[in-house]
Formats: structure tokens, sequence, C-alpha cells
């Protein structure tokens, strides 16, 4: 047996060690959820059923912490702001810190409203349709984490309410208008996300890394720009991570947000200035001014998810212990401290076992990501938010960050197509100078800033140069800079895995409660 057999069968073990390890750790805490509920619930009618639920609800938080949390930290792994160790950690802290801190303390019991509870009578039809719909976003969750698609966890436990309910009270349940709603986030989402991203980053290549003198740039936008992430980041944490802590209107929380907009930047500006002294006059060197900002935003988006999308892991476990404790089928119900413990340890329990995956994907494997592009991402993250909010438009927080992820792609594709064309403009005016003279040409124009390609162009098609390149160059040239930088397989992956997720879901909650009914009922 040689040398690379013997380390390959020490990876398989190695690799088979890890999954048994992470597979015990889920057994126990399932384990000890059992053992929970079992000690901790009085004895009421279905207990066993209630026992059931929080199972699969701590099921469902493990799979929200799985894929759905990558979104948060995954631009600040890929862009080496924080280590995969660093952002589980921190993501962790903040995901419970907001489930347990502003999460809340009443859940709506039908999620975003898609089915009229009115049309089920009985509370055990009730009770059978939230598990089967807690169950069938778990799993689908599940299945897009093991192929590395970042679905969205709303759409997964919304598509799961709509197929259990259909199966429960037909057709006519359904709320199709809101249901419309939902399906036009799967475009306006990404593409909002995608479009705001790009922005930022074209700004800031034409602000900072396009000038000749970088630093001096830097000085002056960076500290506005970072503030201006401090008002976008303010405003969104009162409206949407503290709103159930604390009612605030956009106005209000918009004006809250710029005066510590404000004060941050007379805080922060000396600090840039001072670390931009240090720095070379290089477009990596500027990349160093947004570590700290990147963290900022992976710890507040984290904080805000777990104020909000907890909700989808103990929102239907919240209804079923309603309806079990307090009987019939209420519109909102109260979160106990046990189901909320459930969502917020199951979060941060699948991040830490299951998470690295997603985030490796969406922090690496779409596009490359240094820190100006992650940041990008983050300020689309939360601009998109509450602008979507302020239009009544439906979002999902999953799709907003892996279109600006993608929107940064692309906009890097088309500024690279664009200095491939500029390249072309230069060699068919000219041909068959000498060597040298083509490199120092070639090596001007690309230290030039855009106004100074500008310049080098217009004098070309003047025949104001001497340089010249032969065909053989030419195509050289055109070999180095045509180069797909967003990897269409990871677009098209995550594009069918966005479509089908309500409908899968769906599909797959009609079955489950088909199956849990026939196993009921005498």
């Amino acid at each position: 047996m040689d040398l690379s057999s013997i380390n390959k069968i020490e990876e398989n073990t190695g690799f088979s060690k890890s999954e048994s390890l992470r597979m015990a750790i889920v057994l126990v805490f399932m384990i000890g959820i059992m053992l929970y509920t079992h000690f901790n619930i009085p004895d009421v009618p279905h207990r066993i059923m209630l026992i059931v639920a929080a199972m699969i609800g701590g099921y469902m938080a493990l799979n929200i912490g799985a894929n759905d949390v990558a979104n948060n930290v995954g631009p600040a792994v890929g862009s080496k702001a924080l280590t995969l160790v660093g952002a589980i950690l921190i993501a962790g802290v903040f995901e419970a810190a907001g489930a347990l801190i502003a999460g809340g303390d009443v859940v709506s019991t039908i999620k975003k409203g898609i089915i009229n509870p009115d049309i089920i009578q009985d509370s055990n039809v009730f009770i059978w349709l939230m598990m089967a719909a807690l169950l069938a976003g778990a799993v689908w969750l599940n299945f897009a984490t093991s192929v590395g698609a970042p679905v969205s966890t709303t759409h997964s436990i919304v598509g799961g309410v709509m197929g259990a309910g259909i199966a429960a009270g037909g057709w006519g349940i359904v709320n199709w208008d809101k249901m419309a709603a939902i399906a036009s986030s799967w475009v306006i989402s990404p593409v909002l996300g995608g479009l705001i991203a790009a922005g930022f980053l074209y700004f800031i290549k034409h602000t900072i890394t396009y000038k000749d003198d970088k630093i001096l740039a830097a000085k002056k936008i960076v500290p506005l720009l970072l503030s201006l992430m401090a008002w976008s980041f303010s405003t969104y944490l009162i409206m949407k991570g503290l709103k159930k802590l604390w009612k605030v209107d956009f106005l209000m929380a918009f004006v809250m947000g710029f005066f510590i907009a404000l004060a941050i930047y007379f805080i922060i500006k000396p600090l840039i200035i001072k670390a931009a002294d240090k720095l070379e006059n290089e477009k990596d060197s500027i990349n160093s001014l947004f570590t700290i900002p990147l963290i900022f935003a992976a710890a507040m988006l984290s904080f805000a998810h777990g104020a909000n999308d907890v909700a989808n892991a103990v929102g239907p476990l919240a209804a079923i212990n309603d309806s079990i404790t307090q009987g019939g089928i209420h519109s909102k119900a109260s979160i106990p401290f046990w189901v909320m413990m459930v969502g917020a340890l199951g979060i941060v329990l699948g991040l830490a076992l299951f998470g690295p995956k997603l985030i490796r994907t969406v922090g690496s494997e779409i596009t490359e990501l240094n820190k100006l592009r992650a940041f990008s991402v983050a300020m689309a993250a939360s601009i998109t938010v509450i602008i979507a909010s302020q239009l009544g438009l439906p979002v999902s927080s999953t799709h907003i960050a892996v279109g600006g992820i993608f929107g940064v792609g692309f906009l890097r594709e088309y500024l690279k197509k664009s200095y491939e064309r500029m390249v072309d403009e230069i060699i068919d005016h000219h041909e068959g100078s000498e060597q040298h003279v083509v490199e120092v040409f070639l090596e001007d124009f690309q230290k030039a800033n855009v106004a100074g390609k500008r310049i080098m162009l217009k004098e070309l098609k003047n025949n104001k140069t001497d340089a010249q390149f032969t065909k053989r160059e030419t195509k050289s040239l055109k070999k180095v800079y045509r180069q797909e930088l967003v990897k269409r397989s990871a677009l098209l992956k995550i594009a069918a895995a966005w479509v089908i997720t309500v409908p899968a879901s769906a599909l797959l909650s009609a079955l489950i409660f088909y199956t849990i009914r026939g196993a009921m009922l005498p």
C-alpha cells in the first residue's frame, strides 16, 4: 500500500470521526430537549405531541444555524477580516443575544398570514399542520445545506405552512396575494441587493482605489463611508433588531441613526487618518481600513437575524405549545422562555457544527471577496432591508446578501472586460513597434487613473503614441483579461434552490401532514 493510499484512509477516517462527533452532539441536544420538556411541561392532553414538536423545533433551529447564519458572516470570512472560528464565535454570541434579548415574547402563529386559520376549526388538525410545516421546512433546509445552497429559512417555513394548510383545508385556505408577494421577492431581493452592493463598490473604486494618491483619498472618503455604515446599521437595528422591545417609526429611527453616525464620524476620522499614514499607496493597503467595520457588521447582522428569524424555528412550536396548553387556535401566541432557548441554542449549535460549509460557499465559492467588496455587501444588506420596509416590498435577508455578492462579482467582470476593450483599442491602433516601447506604454496605462486612461486612449486615436502590438501579443492579452469572475455553476445552483424552496417545502409538508393525520386517526 503506497503513501497516498494511507493518507486517503487517514483523511476519510478523520472525516468519519468528525461527522460522528457532530451527530453525537446533535443527539445529545435532541435528548436534552426531550428530557426537559418531559419533566417541565405540565401533564396536559397531547403532551407527547408537544415533546415531539419541541424536538422538531430544535431540529429546525439547527438547520437555520447551519444555513441562514452564513449570510451574515460569510463575506467577512471570505475577505479574511475574520477567521472561520472567529466568525462562528461572534455570530453565535450575537445570534443568541438577539434571540434572547430582542426576540420578543409573542409570535404570529400563521407565518406571514399566508393561510386563514378560521377555516381550521379542529385544534388537533392545527397542531398536525404546524408540526408538518416545521418538519418540512427543517428537512428542506437540511438538504439545501448538504448541497451547499444558501436558501431563505423564511421561505422554507412559509412553503411548509402553505403545503400543510392546503392539505388540511383545501386551496382556498391560502392567501394567494401574500404568496405572490413572497414569490416576487425571489427577484426583488437579489436584484436590489446586487445593485446596491455594486453601486457602493463602484463608488469606492472611483473615489479611492482609482486615484493617484489613494491614501489622501482614503482619509477623506473612508470616514464618510464608515459613518454611513453606522447610520444604516443603527437605523436597521432600531427598526428591526429592537422592534419587539421598542416600537419606533422609521423617521425616528432614521434621525437617531443620523446622530449616532455623526458622533462616530468625529470619533473615527482621526483614527482613520492615523492608520492611513502608516499605509503604502496601494489598493491592497486600503483594504485594511475596513477590517474592524466588517467585524462590526457581522455582529450587528447576526444580532438582528437572531432577533427576527428565530421565529422561523420557534413560531410554529410556540403555536403548538399555545394550542395544547391553552386550547383553541389563536392568531398570536406567547413564547415561553424554554421555547426561545430551544431556538437560540439550536441556531448556535447548528452554526458551530454545520455552518462552515455554507460560510465557505458564501464567502469564497461565488466570487473572490476582499474587504472592499465585503463592505459593499454588508452595506447592501442593511440598506436594502430599510428601503424595502418603507416601500412595503417583501425581501429575504439571504437573497439580499447572496445577491450582493453576485453584484460585486459581476461588477468586477464588467470592469475587467471594459479594461480589455481599452487594451483592444490600443492594439488596434498600433502594430509592429519595439517590445520595450509596448511594455512601457502598458505599464503607464495600468498605473494611470480613470481620467489618465481616457487621455491615453484619446492620444492613441489621434496617433500620438509610438506603441504598437503584434497579433501574438494581442491574443495573449485577451487570454489574460477574458475570465469569468463569478462562478456560473454557483449562480445556477443557488437560483434553482431559491425558486423551488417554497414549492418543495410545500409538497413535503403536505406529504408529512397526510402521514401524521393517517397515523393519528383511528
